[in-house]
């Protein structure tokens, strides 16, 4: 009986070639685009999964109110981790790390450096702490001694061309000489750590032994003991602020207590966030490694779960539209014995092998589309063909996808009253609500609510594209690691500036775009309490800054180099004003300080207030800023006047070669980094787009098996119809209307949710659109369009029909 069911089913498949194609391409793209969002939210929801003891790995993250800024950080105070371990007998073990960027190293016989994009220094507690391992050294011991390093296997390959380098000593950015202990293998694809390269022993940082608990730079790890209750923890590690950051504050400040310090509006809380919870839930506004977000594994989720419900719904929409077809077989069947029981399996066994044979193409074109969803997706994914529950995960998704597809057409066909069929009459309908038109305001509901997704995403971009940043992010070429032209920094410049394609040039570790920060607090001459202070971004830079990025001044004067007074000068934006409460004239000639507690505190003095600009992501307000003029030579911006960049890029190199020689020459385009700022969203909306292309097709697949369906069903009628005078535009109409009603019931419900769900998307960003009446307009006219062209085929094809032929079998 089984055999019988399963050969029937192949030569039932065979007999309709088509319906069976459109069937497994429907499935097959569902499952594969649902395969592949799959793995990429496996990789996300499993970051740092692979360490050891992954759930006993907890950072101590910080809240921080103070001189008018809210801080979110991931980075404590030096001492954090030896109290902890001092304090709390729930400690197991910490290890702290204090970034440090990227950063020119070569071995001590070559003279060309290499640069490490991501290095660190690390306690030598590391490797115990995450269960590492070393290829060469001694695990115990690597990180102990000052000046020396641990790099991983792809670091040391380039820089020796082997992992044998235990001993070898290593120049970093031409001064100081570190000796590797020892190589091990490159981090985790899916790591916080995957970019580090370099970790350097913490003993040789002088600032991580100073008992300061305001200098919070360092991210702090700690593993709890078996069996530690978290919520106890968590309750004590409030006591850290009163036992020891406000006995240390008042050092500075003898008068603070803690009522004042609260009744101020400023506070410092210290929480605890897992390992495994930081890339995905962290509101920090710094990380040591790439970001994710939680809300975009739902969306994804999302996406991934409704493009396989929509193919399982196109294929019971194709199912039943070709069920009366099949009518005579049923009725023929059950005149002859068969059961319904019997013609359920039959059918379902149909299904299954259709759904078996879409997972055997789903794979094949995951795999074909695998590098170029990479590539999109920014990740490193790979089918695991290796893991056994791989293929346990894909037998149980084949069946159940072949039961939950299959199910719905099985019971239909099977319910066929025999007579009917036999007559010709098939199934009635009376209900204008059938299963299927739901099916169909499903579908469309789902393809417009993608629709609005990727409107808002990509209308998001462009306003942040078009948006008056208050600088000029345009034709600037940023030089990186100028500071490697050690003495011959000022000459490179002048020389550069000597070039006829070359308007201004200045020298500066800090840019608008992403790059060296740094923030003090500052206190306003006279007014040196706590409750005061102002927490400001404190950026060095030279005289040329202003006019280089085109910064507006709306009172004072730029820093003038020919003046020995303005080392001593400050240029502030306008929030520092509102923190202040005065306004640009007031501001000029105040002064202000950061050393409290000195009997001779340096002053600062205020030369000028220029216009706010966006120095950080969109997401984030604009805080106050100070520039002050010295030394940074971290890289330089040079405003180009010409379009020919490839020309004046060489030319620029010639003279690095020449002022440099032996350094790496990197360099990018301004706005080029200001776009690499939003990378993720970028990514979030191709994906939308081509996941959205997949959804509209396969419910337009949907949409033309009901419209087959419906032009078969009613084929008499039409002939009756032309008969008595109808046109072929009003029949095509009068079909066409039928389903824009149903894609209209799905706009009406699709599209407050899509507003709704987006308006929590652009809750991240500071400056947004106003989802208007223009994206859901053209929401709803993108899905209409797409709708009239998937009907009008088979409406016209029914309408254009020789009536003779439908009415000849009455």
């Amino acid at each position: 009986m089984i055999k019988n069911y399963f050969k029937i089913a192949f030569r039932s498949l065979k007999k309709q070639p088509f319906f069976t194609l459109i069937n497994t391409l429907g499935l097959a793209i569902g499952m594969a685009g649902s395969l592949l969002i799959a793995l990429y939210i496996y990789e996300e929801l499993n970051y740092d999964n692979m360490f050891v003891d992954a759930d006993r790995l907890y950072r101590i993250d910080m809240d921080i109110k103070f001189g008018g800024a809210e801080i979110k950080s991931g980075e404590t105070a030096p001492p954090m981790a030896a109290t902890l371990e001092k304090d709390f007998a729930e400690i197991e073990n910490t290890v702290r790390f204090r970034t440090l960027g990227s950063n020119l190293f070569r071995s001590s016989d070559k003279t060309d450096n290499i640069k490490e994009l991501s290095t660190t220094y690390v306690d030598s507690t590391f490797f115990n702490m995450f269960g590492l391992e070393l290829i060469n050294g001694n695990k115990e011991s690597a990180l102990k001694e000052p000046n020396t390093l641990v790099m991983t296997r792809t670091a040391a390959e380039n820089h020796f061309g082997s992992v044998d380098v235990v001993g070898k000593s290593l120049l970093l950015n031409n001064e100081d000489t570190y000796i590797v202990t020892g190589v091990m293998e490159d981090l985790p694809k899916n790591s916080f750590l995957k970019n580090y390269s370099i970790f350097m022993a913490m003993a040789g940082n002088v600032a991580s032994r100073e008992d300061i608990w305001g200098n919070n730079n360092y991210y702090t790890f700690v593993k709890l003991a078996p069996e530690t209750r978290l919520d106890n923890f968590k309750l004590q590690l409030e006591g850290v602020v009163e036992k020891y950051v406000l006995p240390w504050a008042k050092k500075t400040f003898p008068g603070m207590t803690k009522e004042s310090f609260a009744a101020s509006g400023n506070y410092i809380r210290y929480h605890t966030i897992p390992l495994t919870d930081i890339h995905l839930y962290s509101e920090n506004q710094n990380e040591m490694g790439e970001k994710g977000t939680i809300q975009n594994v739902y969306i994804l989720s999302f996406i991934g779960f409704f493009l396989i419900l929509l193919a399982c719904v196109n294929f019971m929409n194709l199912s039943t539209a070709h069920s009366l077809k099949r009518a005579k077989e049923v009725g023929i069947r059950k005149t002859l014995g068969s059961n319904r029981f019997q013609l359920i399996v039959q059918f379902l066994t149909e299904s299954g092998f259709v759904v078996f044979a879409s997972m055997i193409l789903a794979i094949i074109i995951a795999l074909i589309a695998l590098p170029y969803f990479n590539d999109l997706a920014g990740r490193d994914i790979s089918i695991p063909f290796t893991e056994p529950l791989f293929y346990v995960a894909i037998l149980l998704i084949t069946i159940l996808l072949g039961l939950f597809s299959g199910s719905y057409p099985a019971f239909v066909i099977s319910r066929f009253i025999p007579v009917d069929t036999l007559k010709g009459n098939g199934m009635k309908n009376s209900s204008k609500w059938n299963i299927r038109s739901m099916l169909v305001v499903f579908q469309f509901g789902v393809a417009v609510f993608l629709i609005v997704g990727t409107l808002v995403v990509f209308q998001q971009l462009k306003f942040i594209q078009n948006k008056d940043l208050g600088f000029d992010k345009e034709q600037v070429l940023v030089i990186n690691d100028t500071y490697a032209a050690g003495q011959h920094i000022n000459a490179f410049k002048q020389d550069v500036l000597n070039l006829s394609a070359v308007k201004d040039a200045t020298v500066s570790s800090f840019m608008p775009t992403p790059s060296s920060r740094s923030n003090s607090s500052f206190f306003k001459e006279g007014a040196m309490d706590q409750q005061y202070a102002i927490q400001m971004q404190t950026w060095e830079v030279d005289n040329d800054y202003l006019n280089t990025l085109n910064l507006e001044l709306v009172a004072g004067r730029d820093f003038n180099s020919q003046s020995a007074a303005d080392s001593t000068a400050v240029i502030i934006n306008e929030s520092t004003l509102a923190t202040l409460g005065i306004s640009s004239e007031e501001a000029l000639g105040i002064r202000i300080t950061e050393e409290i507690g000195l009997e001779n505190p340096e002053f600062y003095h205020v030369i000028g207030v220029i216009k706010d600009f966006h120095y950080e992501s969109l997401r984030e307000n604009i805080g106050a800023l100070g520039l002050f003029m010295s030394r940074t030579t971290g890289s330089m911006a040079i405003k180009l006047k010409t379009d020919d960049f490839a020309s004046v890029i060489a030319n620029i190199e010639s003279i690095w070669i020449k002022r440099a020689p032996g350094q790496p020459f990197n360099y990018r385009f301004m706005d080029d980094a200001f776009e690499a700022s939003y990378k993720e969203e970028r990514r979030l909306g191709s994906i939308f787009i081509v996941f959205t292309c997949l959804s509209i097709f396969i419910a337009c697949l949907g949409l033309f098996g009901l419209a087959a369906f419906n032009a078969q069903n009613r084929t008499k009628e039409i002939g009756v119809r032309k008969v008595l005078g109808a046109s072929v535009s009003q029949i095509t109409i009068g079909l066409t209307t039928d389903f824009l009603k149903l894609v209209g019931i799905s706009t009406l419900i699709a599209l407050p949710i899509g507003w709704y769900c987006m308006n929590i998307w652009l809750e991240d960003f500071s400056y947004r659109i106003q989802i208007g009446w223009g994206i859901m307009g053209l929401s709803a006219l993108l899905v209409t369009t797409i709708a009239i062209i998937t009907v009008s085929y088979q409406s016209i094809k029914a309408a254009i029909a020789n009536p003779v032929k439908s009415l000849r079998t009455e």
